[in-house]
This record gives structure tokens, sequence and C-alpha cells, in this order.
């Protein structure tokens, strides 16, 4: 056989073997994972929310909303908001600087954890104030945040969980997230119930429950439609996508928005 023709077939084989061995991998990866279960849901209450508010993270304390914004026209928009969620008027806010775009935030032992999406920045607020008391930074994107009462718990666009030190923020721990199909990329907001935690999936409708001790997608919801199915005759030119879950543990509810979404869903998952 000519040295050209032994040299081209090491090579396919090689490539031949790589290929089986990603099969493989993939098949391991997935195998005995059971395809989540579908969650259902009912909407309880709705509550009139800002269509100015492009919103990047939700949470629920001491019977307030609490808001993140983002800006995509980066006019100074970004924001930090408490909110009242009978009227969904700012009760309390702090404005980012133009050059932030807010994203993913959450609290944690009275201070406030504030995600910018590209500039690497991690804003520290006291809780009762807003007034700025540290700042970390990071590498990579800044998407959803949220904690499990010890460690923050972030995501950048991928499949992956970042648990980080509230006091150093560096990173103690790594979860990916993986349903039947493989790695899930793309989530995104998050809320830390009873050992799971709920996501959005960016540019879907869907809701994911996710086991932090193992990484897995336990369950799934569609709330495709939800604007139109409980707000008659909805229209709204600028409406974009679900991105806020807030969980009230008192009522066992959970709060459910968007960007620019004119209300604030009351949903129990059944």
């Amino acid at each position: 056989m000519p040295r050209n023709s032994t040299i081209f077939l090491i090579l396919l084989i090689t490539v031949l073997i790589g290929c089986t061995n990603a099969n493989n991998s993939s098949t391991i990866i997935t195998s005995g994972i059971p395809e989540p279960t579908l969650m259902t849901y009912t909407v309880t209450n709705m509550y009139p929310h800002d269509t100015a508010s492009f919103i990047e993270g939700l949470e629920w304390h001491n019977g307030f909303l609490y808001e993140s914004t983002g800006d995509p026209d980066q006019r100074g928009m970004s924001k930090l908001a408490r909110v009242d969620i009978k009227t969904g008027k700012d009760l309390q806010k702090i404005n980012l600087p133009k050059q932030y775009f807010g994203e993913g935030m959450t609290i944690l032992k009275g201070k406030i954890y504030q995600l910018t999406y590209k500039t690497q920045k991690c804003f520290v607020y006291d809780s009762a104030t807003f007034k700025k008391i540290n700042e970390f930074s990071y590498d990579g994107e800044g998407w959803g945040m949220t904690n499990d009462g010890k460690y923050l718990i972030m995501d950048n666009s991928s499949n992956n969980l970042y648990y980080r030190d509230p006091e150093t923020f560096k990173i103690v721990k790594t979860v990916g997230v993986i349903d039947n199909n493989g790695y899930l990329d793309s989530i995104n907001e998050l809320e830390f119930v009873g050992g799971f935690i709920y996501s959005n999936v960016f540019m879907k409708d869907i809701i994911v429950k996710i086991d932090t001790a193992t990484g897995h997608v336990v369950a799934k919801a569609d709330l495709s439609n939800i604007l139109q199915k409980n707000i008659p005759n909805f229209q709204q030119a600028n409406i974009d996508v679900l991105n806020g879950i807030a969980y009230n543990k008192q009522s066992n509810k959970f709060y459910i928005t968007g960007k620019y979404w004119p209300k604030v869903f009351e949903i129990t998952f059944n």
C-alpha cells in the first residue's frame, strides 16, 4: 500500500474511533436518566407588572418582590427594585450606570447580590438601604442567580450551575444540568426551592425542575401562551420572553413573569 494511502487509513480509523467514543460517552451520560415528568400549573392570581421592566432577576423576600432588570437599549435603565406586588410600583430602587446591564439577583443574609451581563461584575448591596457595600469580579457572562441558604448559585448561558462562596465569590462547586437528551444549555433565571432549582430555559416558555444533588432535570412545565390564555384580547407589541421566577414559601406559591410583561402570575405547580 502506498505511504499516502497508509496515512489516510490511519487517520480514517482514528476519526471513526473518536466518533464511536463520543457516541458511547453520550450514551453513558444519558443512560438511566428518565424523561422529565410534566408539571401542570394553576394560575391563582394575577398582579400588575411594569411593562418597561426588562426583567432578569426576581425574588420574593419579606412580603415584597425584588427585581433586577436589564437595559437592551443602553439608556441607563438597568435597576434593582423592591416592588409592591399589588400595584406593581417600585417602592425602592437604584439604577445602574449605563455601562452595566443588570442580570440575576438574590438575597442572602441581609445582602443583595446582583449580576451583570457582560461586564463581569457582581454588585453587593445592603438589603435594607440598597447601599452598595462590595463588588466581585468573575469570568464569563452573568445570567441567573439564586442561593441555597449557604452558597450563591449562578449560571452563565451554559448547562452549568456554579456554587460560589458569598464572602469571596470563589467557585466551590459546579453542577452540570442534564436531562434524558443530554446536557441542557441556556438555563437562565433561577429559584432554589427545597433541594431543587426551578429555571426557565432561554427563549423557551418552559420551566425545568433540577435536582441539585445530581443536576438531573426531573420535571418541566410548559407555560406557552400564559399571557394569551389569561388576559382577554391580549395585545402588546414589545412583549418578550418569560424570565422571572420567585417563590413564596409562606403560601407555597410561585410568581412568574417576563420581559416587558404586563402581569405577574401567581401559580401553583400541580
